[in-house]
């Protein structure tokens, strides 16, 4: 199992491991050091959520997708805004516990319907853990966003600049949607995007440093209406002076990949996107995302990235 960009030893009980004890003790010793809290298939965690975010007064939804199989993505948050996850994802082993695989497909994503409470408040902060196995081909892969294409249904977009490859490099171009939001961003850094309610151009924002493939780093993002602030691993990473507000938005929220949610259906029983349509996963995320965080504050300490 991969956590904290390592490989861990499963962890047997030392008091139940019999002849094999001194060796399971050392398996145990090992876990600890490298801080990893999953493990891999066939072995019992002590505790699969130590060290994991948790829900809070401003945590407004938190999806852990720690769920073993199945569609469904519970929300441990005050309004249990359950979300549902494509068929082209996963679930999988995560940095706690479990969690959500993307592939590069247009099926490959979760989707948590319009809710106000997902509205913008005088504080935002949305965050995960995240283990990107490729950058995109084009201009960006979203972690999260409220963002569609439909006038005035702009509001927030996290996500990872990509290669922003353009013909003849290659044979699809891209729908360029998201190219005004990456112009001064490089492959792998992230990005953080929002609508300002006064109607302006939208404003993006970008990291320092790039992402590492195959490794779980947290991301996190805060605006306080004064200051956009990028962390990286729960440091500081970019701030950016920028004076306003998120402007609201009826725009679900959508992981780990970036369509027009309207051509969604559930006729065949699960959530995918209706037939006839560009079935190109222009930004569809890899990898996985586990504990994705929403609060309505804009948090600048991220305390469980010590323990």
């Amino acid at each position: 199992m991969k956590g904290g960009g390592g490989v861990g030893p499963p962890a047997r009980d030392p008091a139940t491991a019999g002849p094999r004890g001194d060796g399971a003790a050392a398996a145990l010793a090992l876990t600890a050091l490298l801080g990893l809290s999953c493990v891999r298939p066939g072995a019992t965690p002590r505790d699969p959520r130590h060290g994991a975010p948790g829900v809070d007064s401003v945590t407004v939804a938190q999806w852990r997708f720690d769920e073993a199989a199945g569609p469904r993505c519970a929300d441990a948050g005050p309004f249990r805004l359950d979300a549902t996850a494509g068929p082209g994802t996963r679930n999988s082993y995560g940095r706690f516990g479990g969690a959500r695989e993307f592939m590069r497909a247009i099926d490959s994503f979760v989707y948590a319907p319009p809710n106000p409470a997902l509205g913008p408040s005088s504080g935002f902060t949305v965050e995960a853990w995240v283990m990107p196995r490729a950058f995109g081909q084009y201009e960006d892969t979203p972690i999260a966003a409220r963002w569609t294409q439909e006038g005035n249904e702009q509001s927030w977009l996290l996500g990872i600049v990509g290669a922003k490859i353009k013909p003849p490099a290659t044979r699809l171009p891209s729908p360029g949607y998201h190219d005004a939001l990456v112009i001064v961003g490089r492959s792998g850094q992230l990005v953080f995007a929002f609508q300002p309610a006064d109607a302006s151009q939208p404003r993006a924002f970008t990291s320092s440093q790039r992402l590492i493939l195959e490794r779980w780093t947290h991301v996190a993002v805060s605006f306080d209406g004064s200051v956009v602030r990028i962390f990286v691993d729960g440091r500081l990473d970019a701030q950016y002076a920028t004076r306003g507000s998120i402007q609201p938005s009826r725009a679900p929220l959508l992981i780990g990949n970036y369509f027009d949610p309207r051509r969604l259906t559930s006729f065949s029983g699960e959530l995918r996107m209706e037939p006839g349509g560009d079935e190109n996963p222009y930004y569809a995320f890899e990898g996985l995302i586990d504990e994705l965080r929403i609060s309505s504050a804009a948090r600048t300490e991220f305390p469980e990235m010590g323990r």
